[in-house]
């Protein structure tokens, strides 16, 4: 178990989401080089992504706060106590991007569907160091377990399952992967691919998840819940980005997902 402070000064929480979010920047900025997107709309997308993160915290407290009532109203409702929930502020956060997105998207040659792609590479890696920052916080730990994977966290009795781990460690796979069918195989539908095993992995990791976060439908945890919506909209996605490439770009697509300009 590693401490929570780094020189009794930085919360390593604090200080694991702020290198994610760096990295996030960090390939948005890379792909839109190397790529050559259109400066005036990098530039758009990166202020576009910060409003969305800061709404998207707030996005995670209040879900989670919403939770906490469901499961126990007696207490009343208390936005911002204890807990956030990442699929709340995944939620929050695309939507408020989306918001923005239809006021100013007029204002630019690119279309959202063109670098849509680059999206969930940037979510994959900050996801991942906010993951490792639970495990330094000591939430979002798992059920209590003998096996030699478990960790012992100074608040609980007996070793647990680090979930917090086992997440880091599949963000930061599906990360390799989508970046690299975007980087060198120009791949169209990576957000369908996060979507879709994101949504499942976390479906499973649920049932070795011991922190309660609130009843929300019977038989399944809030996270459940949403993790099957993701798989739902991702596989529509899927389609849909399809269609507005078909409809928009003189290219054909092969079997793999991967475009090629139709030669005249």
């Amino acid at each position: 178990m590693l401490p929570d402070k780094i020189f009794g000064l930085f919360y390593m929480y604090g200080l694991m989401i702020a290198i994610g979010i760096l990295c996030c920047f960090g390939v948005i900025f890379y792909y839109g080089k190397k790529k050559k997107v259109e400066e005036k709309f990098l530039d758009f997308f990166f202020y576009a992504v910060i409003v969305s993160i800061a709404l998207g915290f707030m996005s995670a407290a209040l879900f989670q706060s919403v939770y906490n009532y469901i499961e126990n109203p007696e207490d009343g409702f208390h936005f911002g106590g204890e807990g956030m929930t990442f699929i709340g502020g995944l939620i929050g956060g695309v939507g408020c991007f989306m918001i923005i997105y239809a006021i100013f998207r007029k204002r630019y040659q690119t279309r959202l569907y063109q670098v849509l792609s680059m999206v969930p590479c940037g979510i994959l890696i900050a996801h991942a160091f906010g993951r490792i920052g639970c495990f330094f916080a000591g939430c979002c730990y798992g059920k209590e377990t003998s096996s030699f994977l478990g960790v012992k966290f100074p608040d609980l009795p007996n070793p647990v399952h680090p979930t917090q781990l086992y997440e880091a460690l599949f963000l930061l796979l599906l990360f390799g992967i989508c970046f690299y069918l975007l980087m060198k195989k120009d791949f169209k539908y990576n957000m369908s691919v996060y979507l879709i095993a994101y949504g499942i992995f976390r479906f499973c990791l649920e049932f070795l998840r011991d922190d309660a976060r609130g009843k929300f439908v019977a038989g399944l945890t809030p996270s459940q819940f949403w993790s099957i919506l993701m798989v739902c909209a991702g596989v529509g996605l899927y389609f849909l980005v399809r269609y507005l490439y078909k409809k928009h770009t003189p290219t054909f697509e092969t079997d793999d997902g991967v475009s090629q300009e139709i030669e005249k």
